[in-house]
């Protein structure tokens, strides 16, 4: 199973950005979205250093709360 990761640009310098998550942050390619209209403070979602596709603050955050959730989960003590 492949996740996609929610993440916010804070900047773009050609077909790179520089995404956050989490407190953590990336570079991150947009070549696969060369397409798309992308601007900082755009959600994306990110898969081996590619971003794949843009979507809603709101579908990153219910994204997150479903991955934190999981992880949650997995934490749990048996």
């Amino acid at each position: 199973m492949c996740l996609s990761i929610p993440m916010r640009i804070v900047e773009i310098d050609g077909y790179n950005a520089r995404c956050e998550a989490k407190g953590e942050a990336r570079t991150v390619s947009l070549f696969l979205m060369q397409d798309e209209a992308l601007a900082v403070g755009d959600y994306v979602t990110v898969h081996t250093g590619y971003a794949h596709a843009k979507l809603s603050e709101q579908d990153a955050r219910l994204a997150w709360e479903l991955y934190d959730e999981m992880l949650a989960t997995l934490e749990k003590p048996e």
